[in-house]
């Protein structure tokens, strides 16, 4: 009886949790330098809103205990672990136009979002 082995297929390299594009991190670099110096930001995702879930950011001290470290273009964030699947891949931007600033996210993961941008559904 001949045993013959089977190689394994090479796993799929995954994503990024997340990214930060060169606006974002111009934008948070000034924040982590200025009021929000020896502060984090965390990012979560919450039930919320018309379309199921909404993003959430808030300044901590430190990591907790279910929080992921992401570091992208030389700056430390934190994601909620609860999160993560739903941000795997996203990219974290900042916009300013006439009415409007802030950050917002791409993320691969969406299904669809509500009409005024307030939440998301994956």
């Amino acid at each position: 009886m001949e045993v013959t082995q089977t190689q394994a297929k090479p796993r799929r390299e995954l994503p990024p949790l997340m990214t930060l594009s060169e606006a974002a991190a111009t934008r948070l670099r000034s924040l982590y330098e200025g009021g929000q110096q020896g502060k984090l930001l965390r990012i979560s995702v919450n039930t919320r809103g018309c379309s199921g879930m909404s993003y959430q950011m808030d300044w901590v001290d430190e990591a907790g205990p279910t929080d992921e470290k992401v570091s992208s273009q030389g700056l430390t964030l934190l994601v909620d672990r609860k999160a993560t699947l739903f941000l795997i891949g996203s990219v974290m931007d900042y916009k300013e136009d006439k009415l409007t600033r802030g950050f917002t996210f791409e993320n691969p993961n969406e299904k669809g979002r509500c009409g005024c941008g307030e939440s998301f559904h994956v």
